[in-house]
Formats: structure tokens, C-alpha cells, sequence
């Protein structure tokens, strides 16, 4: 292959950097470093206003969480979910993987979680925020159970996303499961991550990388999606829950609680 003179935007973004670090005072350089900063989170922000806008849809997610032994090896463990939304306030999100097959349902009034991983299916219904942001918060702080992408399915997902971040880099056009999408990178206190969005009138999110870069061995959890549809005809039923024979009513156990209980151990980070 012949050198080419014509740089793309992602040696571009490299060689920008270089030359902040070589050459100190170099404006041009800053200068593109803070262009792709605020090219990344503009990209962001019309994924988010998109969503929000987004009255119904219906999507798949296939997820990967790694875990670090204390070895220093990593295992990887696999979860495939198909989600559905009717905001403001429904949601049903089924998912089967290694580590859990469960069932999360909201419709405005109450939240269930069936499982049936542990052989006798079992399910357990609480009184719920009126509002699928206030559901999604109640779910994750007070039983620790986080829905598929839940942190996309705000209205306010953009600061949600964004409140840990340092500084954001626009890495280039990319392609994920045969879609041509902007591939952005952001930098936390905490976290790093990527996300790949959609190009067009469609910024939908494909796929999201996130490191947990101060835990041993900087596990990731990684999430695609496909199969959108944002115009489903979702029907009141679907979001109602109806236990099948068999199943078995328990109560919720505080997080606190669960996590002491004998024998109990949890994988920080599945989502």
C-alpha cells in the first residue's frame, strides 16, 4: 500500500496529540484536541434527545461482563435481552444469560422481577415511582436490579452519562454489525468508555465499552444492540405481569441483606 498525505480523522486525532506533547504551545493542536472533545459530546447529546423523544421502542442487547479472579484471570459471562418501552412510565425487559433468565416488568404502578434460573421459577412484585425514570432509580438503589442499557432510558441520559466524565474524544467513523456509526471515547474519574452511535437521522446506540479501570485487571462490560423498532404497536397487556403455574410469590430482600446471607455472592457491574 502507498503512503497517502491524506489523513483520516483518526490519525488526524493521533497526530494532533503527538504534536501537543512534542511541540508545547502548539494552539493548532489544542485546538483539535478540543474540536473532537465537543464533536464527541455533540454526537452524544443527539443520541440521548433522541431517545428521549422516542415514545415506544422495542430492541435487543447482547451483554458481556467480566469478572477478575483473584488469580488475575478474567472470565467473561454472556447475557442476550430484548427490551420494550412505552414512556413515560412502561417497560418490560427480558433477559437469559450465565448468570441469571429473568423477567422485569413495569406498568406505571408496580415493578416485578421473575426469575428462573434456580430450578422453581419465583417472582416478586413492589409498589413503583409513577415514572420510568423514578422506577428505573427505585429498581437500581433500593433492590439492585438494573435493566438492560438502563442508563440510555433516561430523558436526562446526556448528564446521567456524563457526570463522571473528563473529557471526550471523537475517535472516527467506524462500523458495528454491517451499520456506519460515530465512534466516541470518554474518559471518568472512575470509568472510561466508548460508544458507538448510529450516523444519520437515526442516532441510535450499537454498542457501549465500559472500563472499570481502577478495579485489578480493568474489567469491561460490554453491551450492542440491533433489532430496533420505534414504532411498535405495544398493547397495555404486555406490560402487565402474569405469573405461570408454578411460580412462587417471595418478598424482595434489601441489598444490604442479600448480600449477607449465606453462600451469597454477586457479580458488581452485571447489568
Amino acid at each position: 500500500m502507498k503512503f497517502s498525505l491524506q489523513l483520516n480523522s483518526r490519525k488526524a486525532i493521533a497526530l494532533s496529540i503527538f504534536l501537543a506533547v512534542s511541540l508545547p504551545g502548539v494552539v493548532l493542536a489544542e485546538a483539535a484536541v478540543d474540536a473532537s472533545d465537543v464533536k464527541a459530546r455533540d454526537v452524544l447529546r443527539q443520541m440521548t434527545d433522541h431517545l428521549a423523544k422516542l415514545k415506544t421502542f422495542t430492541a435487543k442487547t447482547a451483554n458481556t461482563v467480566e469478572v477478575v479472579l483473584v488469580s488475575g484471570q478474567k472470565l467473561q459471562f454472556d447475557s442476550a435481552a430484548e427490551l420494550a418501552v412505552a414512556r413515560p412510565d412502561r417497560m418490560r425487559a427480558v433477559r437469559i444469560g450465565d448468570l441469571e433468565q429473568q423477567e422485569l416488568v413495569y406498568d406505571g404502578k408496580s415493578l416485578t422481577v421473575f426469575n428462573r434460573a434456580d430450578g422453581t421459577p419465583y417472582y416478586a412484585t413492589v409498589a413503583a415511582p409513577p415514572t420510568l425514570e423514578g422506577a428505573l432509580d427505585f429498581a437500581r438503589e433500593s433492590l439492585d436490579v438494573i435493566a438492560p442499557v438502563g442508563d440510555l432510558l433516561y430523558a436526562d441520559a446526556y448528564n446521567l452519562l456524563m457526570e463522571d466524565v473528563i473529557s471526550g474524544l471523537y475517535v472516527g467513523p467506524s462500523v458495528v454489525g454491517g451499520v456506519r456509526v460515530h465512534h466516541l471515547a470518554f474518559r471518568g474519574t472512575q470509568t472510561d468508555w466508548q460508544i458507538w452511535i448510529d450516523e444519520g437521522d437515526k442516532p441510535l446506540p450499537r454498542k457501549m465499552v465500559i472500563t472499570s479501570k481502577w478495579t485489578t485487571g480493568a474489567p469491561q462490560y460490554t453491551v450492542t444492540t440491533s433489532d430496533w423498532n420505534l414504532a411498535p404497536k405495544l398493547s397495555a397487556a404486555q406490560f402487565r405481569f402474569e405469573a405461570p403455574k408454578g411460580a412462587v410469590k417471595v418478598d424482595f430482600i434489601a441489598p444490604t441483606a442479600a448480600k449477607a446471607l449465606p453462600g451469597k455472592t454477586s457479580v458488581e457491574g452485571t447489568k
